[in-house]
């Protein structure tokens, strides 16, 4: 799992039980999609977008 560990353990749970353990795996999702998992809210989707941002990626639709 490579997500930041300030991201908090519910959302880092919720990703990793929709498949999701790699950053290059959100570029086939949007925010609003994983907003609707339990667990992940405004804060993890602002982390992974700054991350996504620094490795030249984005959610879909961003």
């Amino acid at each position: 799992m490579e997500f930041p560990r300030a991201m908090g353990q519910p959302a880092t749970r919720a990703l990793a039980l929709a498949g999701l353990t790699r950053y290059e795996q959100l570029v086939d999702v949007s925010a609003a999609e994983l907003l609707q998992l339990h667990g992940v809210g405004p804060k993890a989707i602002r982390l992974l977008r700054e991350e996504l941002t620094l490795r030249g990626l984005a959610f879909d639709g961003d």
